[in-house]
């Protein structure tokens, strides 16, 4: 899906370089997974594993601004 590489790739590219290692190694994790998996995090329909939750944070907070 466009939508999730453009919300995905913003991060990587404002985002990733500045994090800490812990949230590198859970994004890393979050490309992981299945779009629908994605999908549901980032719409806030599912509740990701804690570690992936902070990037998923992370990318909606920098989607707001």
């Amino acid at each position: 899906m466009r939508e999730l590489d453009v919300l995905l790739t913003n991060y990587l590219e404002n985002g990733y370089a500045g994090a800490g290692e812990d949230e590198k190694a859970a994004f890393r994790k979050l490309l992981t997974l299945s779009d629908p998996d994605l999908v549901g995090y980032l719409l806030q329909k599912q509740v990701p594993e804690p570690d992936i939750a902070i990037v998923i944070d992370r990318i909606l907070d920098r989607t707001e601004t």
